[in-house]
């Protein structure tokens, strides 16, 4: 009956027009009008249409934010001579209105557009730090300020920088990046699928070869009819669009040497090599049941038959399918982006963020690192542990921009919560407490609190001086990340990924029984003075991940540009939290007010797929409620301690917060139910 009653309001307000008005001469025209809607309203009963009337006074569905979201997203959608924008793919290749394309069989959205949107490769071209670094980079090496542009933007905004150099159009440089909405569209469908294998593997800092208007994927006999009609691009299959060698050219950078005043020496460096530290690892040999690919791991392969194409319900599904997380580490500037979409010029949603960043939260912690902490010994005046860390990454750890470490905090202490020792902790600003001015020197054993485990990369200057401007580095001071297992200093790419430091004498790191290389591995000894305490010990050893640690970007925020302050205002008024990767508890759980005596609440897995996440730890905790809340701040859901088994059930697919109250605190955590 509302909905009768609903159309024929609609009908009566047609009829109550005005004499002169341009609907009453429509109506006229189209006499019939008000009978055709009032014979939908009656149509609409009998099928069982919602009930609009009711749905004007509650929230939307689900279906419908979903719909809405995807309105909001504003993917461009140009074309150049060679490339296109990821707005042209998304139309085909993004979120189904009706639900079927990218769909797995149990209803989990894998759509290509969302899961790249909020992604560093997405936003490689407005990412903020990048931009003050070319910037940085300039002002230290000003006669290099066309090299400079015109090498950074291979891979950071190909689809621009190539297009230049096909059209006769170089250099190229930032001010032609800034308003180009393909070349902002940083790595993007074209910068990937439009990237040939000539000289595939052995092409680096940059050096691609592109094609015009070819798209190379990894099925064959595509359908190639729509794309090629609308966006005038040919889909073609081919099997390097799953080697690694397709990442190998930009992640690979080889940079050419300058001294301090600026003049090239000669010589190069090799900033990152995570390509070859993935060739010198188990995980390259194609005789290794552990063989992976970059694919593998950042485009995680699914078997479930996938429709890829919107509109197109007779196509062939396909299967394997390859999820476009492509996540990494970097959490921090993701959640930079994230809390800052206007200022960085954002093409996507918050929850593609969202997303991405609540991915690299869990791949930082499930699989990355293993950790195992064992007492060997204790005596009247010292405890002995060892820490043992296992590399689970296809490269080395940290890999990539040098700027991004690791380090250990390791806290003892006695059972009324007072602290017997602590190595690691850092500051409110995110800097590592008792950390060397210079660098940390590798330890393969700690026994004083102002010693610390940073595993990290350090460049040298031609002076030998601690160096972060990367045209000035000549030399590596400190290379001792955590090698990808069955690496080997006598593999034909270990000139690129080299170990440095004092790293080399630790019988331990990368070797079993001080002999065997690629283990992946390195065991930390921790010998902790006790000074005559005899009672019980509680140890928690963690292990953290900071990408853009404060000491890194320091003296690029002692000189001033548009680029370089608007990164220091997001800088400084960002979340320094470090990234947990790993952790170890051992002794009893100890009640007091320090934070070290129970490990962190962390709700899991996040995102979900069916709606149900566990709460981590929870029975350490005196929990006396967790309220779940919509985005609107709505409660849609209560339990009381006495009904918590440690599983919660979210109501609906959708973001929502759920904050957990304990008898000392109260915890907060958005959580994605997709």
């Amino acid at each position: 009956m509302q909905k009768i009653m609903f159309f024929a309001r609609i009908a009566r307000i047609f009829e109550d027009q005005r004499p002169d008005s341009c609907m009453k001469k429509f109506l006229h025209k189209n006499r019939r009008l008000p009978f055709l809607i009032s014979l939908l309203a009656v149509i609409a009963l009998m099928a069982g249409l919602p009930d609009w009337t009711a749905r004007a006074r509650t929230f939307h569905s689900e279906v419908e934010l979903k719909r809405f979201e995807h309105l909001r997203m504003t993917l461009p959608v140009d074309t150049n001579i060679y490339f296109a924008a990821s707005g042209k793919c998304a139309g085909c290749h993004g979120h189904d209105p009706a639900f079927v394309a990218f769909y797995t069989s149990s209803g989990e959205d894998v759509n290509i557009a969302d899961d790249w949107a909020g992604t560093m490769m997405a936003n490689a071209a407005r990412d903020p730090l990048w931009r003050a670094k070319v910037s940085h980079e300039i002002l230290i090496n000003p006669g290099a300020q066309q090299d400079v542009e015109n090498t950074c933007t291979r891979c950071h905004a190909p689809t621009g920088r190539f297009e230049a150099e096909y059209t006769g159009q170089m250099p190229y440089s930032m001010a032609a990046l800034m308003g180009d909405s393909i070349a902002e569209d940083g790595v993007n469908c074209s910068a990937c699928h439009q990237l040939k294998d000539t000289l595939a593997g052995r092409n680096f800092t940059g050096d691609l070869y592109y094609t015009r208007k070819i798209f190379y994927g990894p099925y064959t006999n595509p359908f190639a009819g729509p794309m090629f009609d609308f966006n005038g691009f040919m889909p073609v299959y081919s099997t390097h669009i799953n080697r690694a060698t397709l990442c190998g050219g930009c992640h690979t950078l080889i940079t050419e040497t300058r001294d301090i005043a600026g003049n090239a020496t000669g010589n190069y460096f090799v900033e990152q090599a995570t390509y070859h530290e993935w060739l010198n690892s188990v995980y390259s040999d194609t005789m290794s049941p552990l063989e992976r690919t970059c694919q593998s791991c950042h485009i995680p392969r699914i078997a479930d038959p996938v429709d890829i194409a919107t509109n197109y319900p007779f196509l062939q599904s396909r299967t394997p399918f390859g999820k476009h997380h492509l996540i990494g580490g970097n959490a921090f500037m993701l959640k930079i982006l994230r809390n800052n979409m206007t200022t960085v010029g954002a093409t996507c949603n918050p929850s593609n963020y969202d997303t991405t960043i609540a991915r690299t939260i869990r791949n930082l912690r499930d699989s990355t690192l293993d950790a195992q902490l064992t007492e060997t010994a204790r005596t009247v005046d010292t405890v002995f542990y060892k820490l043992a860390l296992t590399n689970k990454a296809g490269h080395k750890f940290p890999s990539g921009y040098p700027a991004r470490r690791a380090y250990v905090e390791f806290v003892v202490m006695d059972d009324i919560a007072d602290t017997i020792f602590r190595s690691g902790l850092i500051d409110a600003n995110g800097n590592i407490m008792n950390e060397d001015v210079t660098y940390e020197p590798h330890y393969d054993m700690i026994n004083d609190e102002q010693q610390v485990q940073i595993y990290q990369m350090v460049m040298g200057d031609v002076n030998n001086n601690v160096n972060t401007v990367l045209l000035r580095a000549d030399t590596t001071l400190k290379d001792n990340r955590l090698a990808p297992k069955g690496f080997t200093t006598s593999h034909f790419a270990y000139d690129t990924c080299r170990i440095y430091g004092n790293v080399l004498t630790d019988p331990d790191f990368n070797l079993s029984g001080g002999v065997t290389e690629g283990t992946g591995a390195d065991t930390l000894h921790y010998h902790i003075p006790l000074n005559g305490y005899t009672g019980n010990l509680n140890v928690t050893a963690r292990v953290y991940y900071q990408s853009v640690p404060a000491k890194f970007v320091a003296d690029m925020f002692t000189l001033n540009s548009a680029p370089i302050d608007t990164f220091k205002n997001l800088f400084n008024n960002a979340d320094h939290t470090p990234m947990l990767v790993a952790e170890c508890l051992m002794g009893s759980i100890v009640t007091g007010t320090n934070t070290y005596d129970l490990p962190k609440l962390v709700i899991s897995p996040n995102p979900t797929s069916n709606g149900q996440v566990r709460v981590m730890h929870y029975q350490d905790y005196d929990i006396r409620a967790i309220r779940v809340y919509d985005l609107s701040g709505k409660l849609v859901s209560e339990l009381r301690a006495g009904n918590f088994n440690g599983v919660l059930q979210l109501p609906h697919r959708g973001v929502f917060m759920v904050s957990i109250e304990t008898a000392k605190k109260r915890y907060a955590q958005k959580v994605i139910y997709y």
